[in-house]
C-alpha cells in the first residue's frame, strides 16, 4: 500500500531525529500555520507550534527583505535550554526543529538543511 505524504513527511523528520540527537523534535507547518507532518512530544502542542513557526518565519522574510539581506534561509532562537530553528521548506512551508542546548549547530543547520530539500519534493 502506498503511504501518504503526511506519513512520508512524518518518517523524514523521524529520520532527521534519528540521524541528529540534538534535535529533540520538529514538524513542518505550512506557511499560514497549518501543521502538515510533526516529530513532536507529547507535552508540545501542535497547534501553538505551528502558529509561532509561521509568524517567526513571516517576520523573518520581512526583516530580511526590508534590511536587505535578501532571500530569508533561516531563523533561530536561543533560549537558556536549547534553540528553536526555522528553515524554510520550499515558498510554502517552514521545517520547525527543537534543538538541545550544547547542540553541535553546524551539524543541525547541515542536516536540516538535507531534510528540508527532501521534504519540499513531498510538498
Amino acid at each position: 500500500m502506498a503511504r501518504s505524504r503526511t506519513e512520508l513527511m512524518v518518517d523524514r523528520l523521524r529520520e532527521l531525529q534519528t540521524s541528529t540527537t540534538d534535535i529533540e523534535a520538529s514538524a513542518v507547518v505550512s506557511i499560514d500555520g497549518l501543521i502538515m507532518a510533526s516529530a513532536l512530544p507529547a507535552d508540545v502542542e501542535e497547534d501553538r507550534v505551528s502558529a509561532m513557526s509561521a509568524a517567526m518565519l513571516a517576520l523573518g522574510e520581512r526583516i530580511a527583505s526590508e534590511l536587505g539581506r535578501g532571500t530569508l534561509e533561516q531563523v533561530y532562537v536561543r533560549g537558556s535550554s536549547g534553540f528553536v530553528i526555522l528553515m524554510s521548506v520550499g515558498e510554502e512551508a517552514v521545517l520547525t526543529a527543537l534543538v538541545r542546548e550544547n547542540a553541535k549547530l553546524g551539524l543541525v543547520f547541515l542536516d536540516m538543511k538535507r531534510a528540508a530539500s527532501d521534504l519540499a519534493k513531498l510538498i
